[in-house]
């Protein structure tokens, strides 16, 4: 590789330059005029409108709303890189305030749309080309839109309600400190520092690590919790008291556009599977040589292998696994590195875990991380270039339909994460590197499939429980209840691990969110497989998939690649690969190296 890259913090530059730039306090006087221009269409909104003055409506709309997501981007990208500078956390909410206000003086346009009759609305969207799922997907929420007024009063007591409770969980969870004694040595670690220990060859080591994650979150287990009971009321009083949704789940199921029955059959089978984790979970107990593992030992390396990736090899290994399966894949991932779009660097106040942004359309996502030079590291860094991939190969879609719905966003990560994982594994001589590898694929699984469904099982029981008015010590219980339900006797569980709950973020910033994980994850594992056996007829189909990003409904998208989401027997098909590692698995000799 060319190019050597190094550990950096990224730039916003491509944004703005700074908060108080000329540039910004022009975009904001450009947003006002912007909005005030858009008011002015109200009183053409007639249902015989011409199609031509209606198209022209929403490109007006959608220039509005690229230059909303420039400004709201640039507050929360400077946020998550710095959680306790007292500008960046004004700026956030100055332009979360901003937004709430501009929804609302534009808000009428979705209000007319939704309310159009059925044959002046197919009228407009047969004309509509790239926008039409947009309108389409607009309309699923008729029967739960309340009125003008209504909707005004939830977009600003939002911004001082229940978004600033969430600012307010990650201000506090992002400032924890944790301590943890190793080799006589007392660290001073962040939350993501502290888990590199959690699969530490030591077992006295991953327990004092959890015990020390859970002491930290325990101690303000009862103010997260009364956060957390506060945002399920919100939730509920919103979507099923006031929008009339069947259940609090299903209001994110018709914003992935996923039928309830098709997220229950997703779970159910989900919670049928749970005995093959616990089988692995058994099998890695006879590989450490203990007879049951204990919860802080399912993410234990099964060999004393440690080692370290510096950060420009793992570039390399990334790029060079996607130049092989696509030379288009490595180029965009490129990109991120070439525009200084990637925070990659460990430091105290930057969010933990990782992510990627995408801001627009037109501009190369941004992708944080925290990489601390281990293999999962590695693999992390895959799967968030592999968001930017995908936004990037459907940037030909309009700023409205080009975002892959939340149950199709994890197709290219997830991917991009197995492709680096086939060149680790085909690169690496060391056979107790590879075992672990293997054995990390399993882990991995289990965390972004079991792990991710039984958060949303206890997600749904939690609401219920919450309306029924229990304490936060009894979310808890049930929580507690949760994991020994999942690990059944393969795994103890300890309980400290009933304040696990309250260390979820997404649980609190995105209810409901995290089944997504598990869906992705399951097609994933289909899609891998068939590009296995169909080696380069597979691609153009792939590419297709990620091509047609957030443009038509997720179901329609993955019905031309042959995916029947409905059937049991699609998501029993994602276990079956799993099966198979752990038929390769429980193959393998068993060298145990004592827990």
């Amino acid at each position: 590789m060319a190019k050597t890259y190094q550990l950096a913090q990224w730039s916003l530059e491509d944004l703005f330059p700074a908060h108080d730039s000329l540039e910004l306090k022009n975009a904001l006087a450009e947003l006002e005029k912007r909005t005030g221009e858009f008011e002015k269409i109200r009183p053409q909104l007639v249902s015989t409108i011409d199609f031509h003055l209606f198209n022209q409506i929403i490109q007006q709309l959608e220039q509005l709303h690229h230059l909303i997501s420039r400004v709201y981007d640039y507050g929360e990208l400077w946020f998550s890189s710095d959680t306790q500078n007292q500008n960046a956390q004004a700026f956030l909410a100055q332009v979360e305030q901003l937004t709430a206000t501009i929804q609302n003086r534009t808000i009428f346009f979705s209000l007319w749309w939704k309310e159009l009759d059925d044959e002046n609305a197919n009228r407009l969207m047969e004309q509509a080309g790239d926008y039409r799922y947009w309108l389409e997907a607009m309309r699923h929420f008729k029967p739960h839109t309340l009125s003008e007024a209504e909707e005004k009063v939830i977009n600003l007591k939002d911004v001082t309600g229940i978004q600033a409770l969430r600012n307010l969980y990650d201000a506090i969870t992002n400032r924890y400190v944790f301590h943890l004694e190793v080799d006589g040595e007392v660290k001073e670690l962040t939350r993501g520092q502290l888990m590199v220990y959690a699969r530490h060859t030591n077992p006295d080591i991953r327990a004092k690590a959890y015990q020390e994650m859970y002491r930290v979150y325990g101690n303000d287990g009862p103010i997260l919790g009364m956060m957390y009971q506060t945002i399920a009321r919100d939730w509920f009083n919103e979507q099923v008291d006031l929008r009339h949704f069947p259940s609090p789940i299903s209001a994110r199921n018709l914003s992935n556009d996923i039928p309830d029955d098709v997220v229950d059959t997703l779970l159910n089978v989900c919670e049928q599977n749970a005995q093959l984790f616990q089988r692995f979970f058994r099998l890695k107990a006879r590989w450490l040589g203990v007879e049951r593992l204990r919860r802080y030992d399912i993410y234990a390396p099964i060999v004393k292998a440690d080692k370290n990736y510096p950060f420009e090899t793992a570039v390399e290994m990334v790029f060079e696994s996607f130049q092989r399966f696509a030379p288009q894949f490595a180029e965009q991932a490129q990109r991120v590195f070439e525009q200084n779009h990637l925070d990659s660097e460990v430091r105290k106040g930057k969010q933990d875990g990782a992510f990627c942004a995408t801001v627009t359309n037109d501009i190369t996502p941004w992708v944080l991380v925290n990489y601390q030079g281990k293999a999962e590291d590695v693999a992390t860094l895959a799967h968030e270039l592999g968001h930017a991939v995908h936004s990037m190969m459907a940037a030909k879609h309009s700023l409205f339909t080009f975002h892959a719905s939340l149950p199709l966003a994890e197709t290219a990560s997830t991917f991009g994460e197995m492709l680096l994982i086939e060149r680790l594994l085909a690169d690496e001589k060391d056979e107790a590197v590879r075992r672990d590898i293997l054995f990390r694929q399993l882990d991995d699984n289990y965390a972004t499939i079991g792990r991710q469904a039984y958060f949303a099982l206890f997600e749904r029981q939690a609401h219920d429980l919450i309306r029924n008015g229990v304490s936060v010590d009894e979310l808890a219980d049930a929580y507690l209840a949760n994991l020994r339900r999942q690990f059944g006797d393969a795994v103890e569980v300890s309980d400290e691990f009933r304040w696990e709950w309250v260390a979820i973020p997404h649980i609190f910033q995105y209810p409901f969110y995290v089944y997504a994980y598990s869906f992705g994850q399951l097609l994933v594992l289909s899609l891998y497989k068939r590009y296995k056996a169909e080696g380069e007829s597979f691609k153009p189909l792939y590419l297709q998939i990620l091509e047609a990003g957030g443009s038509d409904a997720p179901a329609r998208i993955l019905s031309k690649a042959g995916i029947a989401i409905e059937q049991a027997e699609f998501w029993q098909g994602g276990f079956d690969v799993l099966g198979d590692m752990v038929n390769q698995l429980e193959a393998l000799p068993i060298h145990s190296m004592k827990a």
